[in-house]
């Protein structure tokens, strides 16, 4: 029996011997890797984590003690020994083991972790939270070097160290975020881990005391002198003097080394920092060497770590975008990108190499990076932010309040708009039409083809009179051939792509083509209905609005976004705005009132009802006056 079959909670891990746990973390680590070589995922991350996670959990009495968890994609290992290993392969599919950390999950999940830089805030109202009670538990925070990048880390640092609260910070500390990382705290971290001054005055100070009368005992003072060097030249000061004690660097692979500092610090007082040095990808040769590549791969062959992708002749959303902002900072030195650790992920790498002086990369900072494209775009700059609609989220008053408020030309392309999939409820771009639409001065527009996409990014670029967001999905586009030349739209005017009777189809971004596959599916069956393309929802089209109105009996708005407050109701608000004789009647399909688990894509389509079968579907039966019973099965459905 392998020692990874031993170990069911972690509870077991504390029969190991020091070996055994060397050994446990190699099957974890081949564990992750026979799992994500058949689905793809994040994969370098939780690879350069394991011996964190096995050491925490040995050392520490879990769940009794806390592990808060900073981003759950690092935290599989921490899966796996927590009760879950049975259910591994589920991991990311549809009613299985999230990608991240779920309270709902396990009792050992403490806290929820999708995005970055939470944990030490989670982990000191938790401590808070201990000491009202009167309870003696320890409490751990998991942070990686990545996310001190993040403003939340600095101020929630700043309040312990104010608070003195017990708790312990573990460091993970791999030089990366997604990306490599940047910033001068990544400089520091980087002067830490090296201490070239330290180590050569630590060497010349013993050099000399054994050459003064009884040198050999000053040299057994050595511990102290070492120290003393250390704080002195490292300036791990910036820690100290925050209240927080430091030990490290440590190696955060050597199962021993962990293991026994994190048995001597566990129980001191106050705030603790460990500083434990981890490679991300470690234990795979491919990921290793390339962790970039290989933070979310796609399905691989082990042996080669060939990635086995999906054919397809179109090109993704997001390498559309990044060449239609290269194409327009070729024609406008003005134009700048600007992106928070996501270089790769909004395909912004040949951007920064062809642009160099042109392209910022803030860290994980999403607050930052809109104040400062802000102040860029005082000085007659055009600031293009390219961030994830889901992280977006984090920067709402940054756009309120110091761009839009000031009507400065900052352009937003919010990539993986809409439902993304596999990393589930903490990464669906479901709210941005509703956070944004609601910002006075906001232009927010969605492209229904790549090829609309790349207009879009020209058309934001032109205007001049305030912020334009260009929203849109995760994945490839729709394979439509590409013009010469980008073509300018009007702001705020759609188009009609379908003549139809009775039933007009009303999408948006992606839906329209959505809306395309369902008139298609339903004109087999001799019913005919009208297909728009809103393009932007706001300013809304209300022209045609009005003319679809008066004449279709029904209209059925269609948004891979929230219902509450999406299209949809901006629709409604702008027709209960109009004096119409006769009112249509209107119907929203998108994501309904409740958080969406993870699953593919299409599968999530079908459970908000939005997908092309659904929306054929819908109009069979709103033809059939069946609409309830529809909408009844659709709720039972999502709340399944």
């Amino acid at each position: 029996m392998s020692v990874f079959d031993r170990v069911n909670i972690p509870a077991d891990l504390k029969q190991l011997s020091l070996d055994e746990l060397h050994e446990l973390c190699g099957e974890l680590r081949n564990a992750i890797i026979m799992q994500i070589a058949q689905t793809g995922g994040h994969f370098a991350a939780p690879l350069g984590a394991v011996e964190l996670a096995v050491a925490l959990h040995y050392v520490l009495d879990t769940p009794r003690d806390k592990v808060i968890w900073d981003v759950g994609h690092q935290a599989y290992a921490h899966k796996l020994l927590t009760g879950r290993k049975d259910r591994f392969g589920t991991l990311k599919k549809y009613g299985g083991l999230s990608g991240f950390l779920r309270r709902d999950e396990s009792e050992y999940d403490v806290f929820g972790g999708g995005h970055a830089s939470t944990s030490i805030s989670a982990a000191i109202g938790v401590a808070a939270g201990r000491d009202l009670r009167g309870e003696d538990f320890r409490v751990c925070a998991v942070v990686g070097d990545g996310a001190l990048t993040g403003g939340l880390c600095f101020e929630a640092l700043n309040n312990l160290g104010q608070l003195g609260s017990k708790m312990l910070i573990v460091l993970n500390d791999n030089n990366m975020s997604i990306d490599e990382n940047v910033g001068s705290m990544n400089s520091y971290l980087n002067r830490l881990i090296s201490g070239e001054m330290y180590n050569r005055i630590k060497e010349e100070s013993e050099a000399f005391c054994e050459k003064l009368p009884g040198g050999h005992k000053i040299v057994n003072l050595s511990q102290k002198i070492r120290e003393f060097a250390k704080g002195l030249v490292t300036s791990n000061i910036f820690f100290e003097e925050l209240g927080i004690r430091y030990f490290g660097p440590v190696d955060g692979h050597d199962i021993e080394k962990l293991t026994d500092m994190l048995g001597k610090i566990k129980n001191l007082d106050g705030p603790v920092m460990l500083h434990a040095i981890t490679r991300k990808g470690k234990g795979y040769s491919h990921s290793e060497q390339d962790p970039i590549t290989w933070h979310g791969p796609a399905p691989f062959k082990i042996e080669s770590g060939e990635m086995i992708k999906k054919e397809t002749t179109a090109p993704s959303y997001t390498t559309v975008f990044a060449k239609a902002l290269e194409e327009a900072a070729e024609k406008d030195s003005r134009v700048v990108a600007i992106t928070a650790a996501m270089t790769t992920g909004t395909g912004l790498v040949e951007f920064s190499e062809r642009f160099p002086d042109r392209f910022f990369d803030v860290g994980i900072a999403e607050g930052h990076a809109v104040t400062y494209a802000a102040g860029l775009a005082t000085e007659g700059i055009r600031p293009v932010c390219a961030i994830y609609s889901t992280f977006l989220q984090r920067a709402y008053d940054h756009i309120l309040h110091d761009v839009a408020l000031q009507k400065l030309p900052v352009v937003f392309a919010l990539d993986r708009g809409g439902l993304v999939g596999a990393d589930g409820p903490t990464h669906h771009g479901a709210y941005d039409f509703a956070y944004l639409r609601s910002i006075p001065g906001m232009v927010v527009m969605a492209p229904k083809d790549e090829a609309e996409l790349r207009n879009m990014i020209f058309t934001a670029l032109q205007y001049d009179e305030g912020p334009v967001a260009v929203r849109y999905p995760r994945g490839t586009g729709v394979g439509v051939e590409m013009p010469d030349e980008p073509e300018i739209l009007s702001i705020g005017r759609g188009e009609i792509l379908r003549e139809g009777e009775s039933v007009a189809l009303l999408g948006v971004g992606l839906t329209v083509q959505f809306a395309s596959q369902a008139a298609d599916a339903l004109a087999e069956d001799g019913i005919h209905v009208g297909v728009a393309n809103m393009r932007f929802v706001k300013p809304l089209d209300e022209a045609l609005l009005r003319a679809l109105a008066e004449k279709y009996d029904h209209l059925i708005t269609i948004e891979d976004h929230a219902l509450m407050c999406g299209f949809g109701s901006a629709a409604l608000e702008a027709l209960n705005e109009m004096n119409l004789e006769a009112k249509p009647n209107i119907i929203r399909l998108g994501i309904p009132d409740e958080f969406i688990e993870h699953g593919s894509q299409s599968r999530l389509y079908q459970l908000c009802g939005f997908h092309p079968d659904n929306i054929a579907e819908r109009v069979r039966l709103l033809l059939t006056d069946k609409v309830q019973v529809l909408h009844d099965n659709l709720a039972h459905n999502v709340r399944a």
